[in-house]
């Protein structure tokens, strides 16, 4: 049922166009009552976007399994790719998608608040993965809304060719320039570099890095 109405939608926002389609003419195409609608969508504008709770919920799954597990900044990387791997899924119903959502403001006001909760969903992973830093608050933000421009980027730009091309190669370009700027980010806070004289006990060695560090967090 839950396809047919989209179907039914798709089918006159092409045809008439997004504002000149009431729900009362997708549900009657569908041929389902409106309180089948509603149990669905709460509005015509979530028609538009049937699979992005989906997607959302698969990513919050990726990262909470074994969440501490490799680089943060590669974990985020890869849970972009679900979103990518979502619209190749169907790149005719895509490609339609974006080609109305580029006419209707109502609908681009909408998008962004999709886009709004994977970048949120990136970000509130990425604080618990910095929780230890001072600046981790910021880092995880930046590198949220990082992730999720060059992600967009490499889909618009996908979709916009009518999903010619492969999609896949144009996210790992724009994602590997978010690795390059933001691979190291979960390097320590601190690197400590001592000099010592060959021959020097190892013990010698260690005592010399903890008054360090001692002397580091008096300062502190």
């Amino acid at each position: 049922m839950r396809e047919a109405i989209v179907e039914a939608a798709f089918e006159l926002f092409l045809s008439r166009g997004f504002e000149q389609t009431t729900i009362d003419d997708i549900v009657a195409l569908a041929g389902v009552g409106r309180r089948s609608f509603f149990r669905y969508f709460p509005s015509k504008e979530t028609v538009v976007f049937p699979d992005h709770d989906r997607c959302l919920a698969d990513m919050t799954r990726l990262l909470n399994t074994d969440p501490d597990r490799g680089s943060p900044v590669d974990r985020v990387c890869d849970a972009a790719r679900l979103v990518l791997r979502m619209y190749a899924e169907n790149p005719v119903f895509s490609v339609q998608r974006y080609r109305l959502t580029r006419q209707v403001p109502g609908l681009r006001t909408h998008e962004l608040s999709v886009v709004w909760r994977y970048e949120r969903t990136l970000a509130e992973y990425l604080r618990t993965r910095f929780a230890g830093r001072a600046d981790g608050a910021l880092r995880a933000d930046v590198i949220a809304a990082a992730v999720v421009a060059a992600h967009n980027n490499a889909l618009r730009s996908w979709l916009r060719s009518g999903a010619e091309g492969d999609a896949s190669a144009a996210m790992d370009e724009a994602l590997a320039l978010v690795r390059e700027s933001f691979g190291s980010a979960e390097a320590p806070d601190d690197v400590v570099v001592v000099v010592s004289r060959r021959g020097v006990p190892l013990w010698r060695v260690v005592q010399e890095i903890e008054a360090l560090g001692e002397g580091s967090s008096r300062r502190n």
